[in-house]
């Protein structure tokens, strides 16, 4: 999306299941293009998130392997800016801490 119209919302998230939480709001219910979503580290180094989730800790347990606990995980999305108060819902209801729109 390359146009006036669109804006960018960004995010962070604790852990990866709260970023792919909010992107599968924002792609199933509130039909944004995936190809609009990117996912990141919020830092310089690769992360898996801040913390564990739940699942996470419970799949390391049971298969012995152990994600890197580094840092937040970034969100952006390009969203008209008629979707832009439900993506901020969306990233915020998934646990998205420094939600801004640019």
């Amino acid at each position: 999306m390359g146009d006036d119209s669109v804006s960018t919302i960004r995010g962070t998230f604790a852990t990866r299941e709260a970023a792919e939480r909010a992107i599968e709001h924002l792609v199933q219910e509130h039909g944004i293009d995936r190809s609009d979503v990117f996912v990141a580290a919020a830092d310089a180094a690769n992360t898996a998130g801040a913390a564990a989730s739940e699942r996470e800790t419970a799949r390391a347990e049971n298969s012995g392997l152990d994600a890197a606990l580094r840092g937040r995980i970034a969100v952006s999305a390009d969203v008209s800016r008629s979707q832009i108060a439900r993506a901020e819902q969306a990233f915020r209801e998934a646990g998205a801490a420094d939600v801004e729109t640019g």
